[in-house]
């Protein structure tokens, strides 16, 4: 499949030109020959009677970034200064900053916001920690955690890299929810001592945002501390996958008019993000799914199964299935794919039943190339910005922090998460609903909020004692 343009690889050169009338439409026809698109140009007088020429276009990569610049340097009377690599001018310093509050004037507001004031807080929260939601940063702050063994779709890349991610997450919690976050890389991969810190550290946030922990740790990881913490603690590698899934797919079978309860779906990937998908959906109604993972259809008596396969395999493929993925799609309704790049083919798709739903989420490669499975499908639904159906967990975290915090609460359940996919899927109205618009912009200003309100009743009723806590 042939990558398009992107603003992750758009860069800005600048160059000295040769001043007469075809320079500009030269580098322009220079860039566009070589694949890429010229999203900003900026002309200004040089020395010499010369130009000088800011080109900013975007890449498919960065080897792509590096030819569309050999390509403009080829142009005889155009020579490059420098060339800047947007993204990296954007994280220069960080994303993310913290602010003051209140105003540090005088000597009054220091005494007020600091010594001596502070002190009578201090002794009042000591005497009543609770108060901490209402007196503190805790009751509108989230800690975004992660070891960095399953940075992005990178792997295990450490703690340092993971950084700019986790700032980036809280960024967004920020900008779509009004929730201060905070990104918090911890160098250790030991589950013990993951568990020990967060533990350590909880007191000063309201919830608990997993990110980027591998399989299967990452489920030992959040069932300890949600049995630990008093706080909600939300792995959204799983969770916010999950939601926005079974957003996307509720809305789907509307447009194809089935019901979730009715489907046969066939799922590749069992990791993180495809265990809470399957929870979710078995939670929501479906009743007939088949699970791969990288050794085939999880299917009970395979051998070398770990709790969680085992889970899967007592919970799904009641007919034993152990064929190929070919032929598990084979008279599906459904596809959902959290896995591995061009394991599905068009022929595969054009295989299953009329009206087919394909949620190929695989990123940057899907497991289906989306054009190809338009052609037979009625439905397609990718990870990527470039297509329609955009499967993005910003449209689920934010709001259901937002819910969570709002609510004071101290757990999340698989009732809250229903209610959010549930939420979020209401936001696309009956008459906006089509095959190519089955889940709202990341930027619709219904989404978060719309996800909060069923959050927060959900979670009001769950503290109120009127819900067991969710696995």
């Amino acid at each position: 499949m042939t990558m398009a343009p992107s603003v992750s690889y758009s860069i800005t050169a600048r160059l000295d030109v040769a001043s007469h009338g075809r320079a500009v439409s030269e580098i322009t026809r220079a860039v566009e020959q070589a694949g890429g698109v010229v999203t900003a140009l900026d002309v200004t007088p040089g020395q010499r009677g010369r130009l000088r020429v800011d080109v900013t276009c975007a890449a498919t990569d960065t080897a792509h970034a590096e030819s569309l610049v050999a390509a403009m340097a080829g142009i005889a009377g155009v020579s490059v200064h420098k060339v800047s690599d947007r993204t990296f001018l954007l994280h220069l310093g960080g994303k993310i900053e913290m602010r003051s509050k209140v105003p540090l004037r005088n000597r009054d507001d220091l005494s007020m916001a600091y010594t001596p004031g502070v002190a009578r807080v201090s002794l009042a929260l000591a005497a009543n920690p609770e108060d901490a939601r209402r007196l503190t940063i805790k009751r509108n702050s989230v800690a975004v955690v992660t070891d960095g063994s399953a940075v992005l779709g990178l792997g295990n890349l450490g703690p340092y890299a993971a950084l700019p991610v986790m700032e980036g997450k809280a960024a967004l919690f920020k900008r779509f929810a009004d929730i201060d976050a905070w990104p918090i890389c911890l160098d250790t991969q030991n589950t013990d001592e993951i568990v020990r810190t967060v533990a350590a550290i909880a007191p000063g946030f309201g919830g608990i945002n997993l990110e980027d922990i591998s399989a299967p740790r990452c489920f030992e990881v959040e069932r300890r501390l949600r049995a630990m913490l008093d706080i909600p603690v939300f792995h959204d590698d799983q969770h916010g996958t999950a939601i926005v899934v079974l957003a996307a797919l509720t809305n789907a079978l509307r447009v194809v008019g089935k019901d979730l309860a009715g489907v046969k779906i066939v799922m590749a990937g069992a990791g993180a993000a495809g265990t809470a998908v399957l929870r979710l959906l078995l939670d929501a109604g479906a009743t007939s799914v088949i699970v791969f993972d990288d050794r085939g259809a999880v299917h009970h008596g395979r051998s070398g199964m770990n709790e969680s396969l085992t889970w899967i395999a007592e919970h799904t493929n009641a007919d034993g299935y152990f064929g190929d993925l070919a032929g598990a799609v084979h008279g599906a309704d459904v596809f959902i794919g959290v896995s591995a790049p061009g394991i599905l083919s068009a022929e595969d798709v054009k295989m299953m039943n009329d009206g087919s739903i394909v949620f190929a989420l695989a990123n940057p490669e899907p497991e289906v190339d989306p054009d190809a499975a338009r052609e037979y499908a009625a439905v397609v639904a990718t990870g990527r910005s470039d297509y329609p159906n955009q499967i993005n967990n910003v449209l689920a975290f934010p709001g259901v922090f937002r819910g969570l915090l709002d609510a004071q609460s101290r757990q999340i359940t698989d009732r809250m998460l229903v209610a959010a996919a549930r939420a979020l899927a209401d936001v696309v109205l009956p008459d906006e609903l089509g095959p190519d618009y089955i889940i709202p912009s990341v930027f619709h200003p219904d989404v978060a909020s719309g996800v909060a309100a069923a959050v927060r009743a959900v979670a009001l009723e769950a503290d109120a004692g009127t819900q067991e806590p969710g696995p």
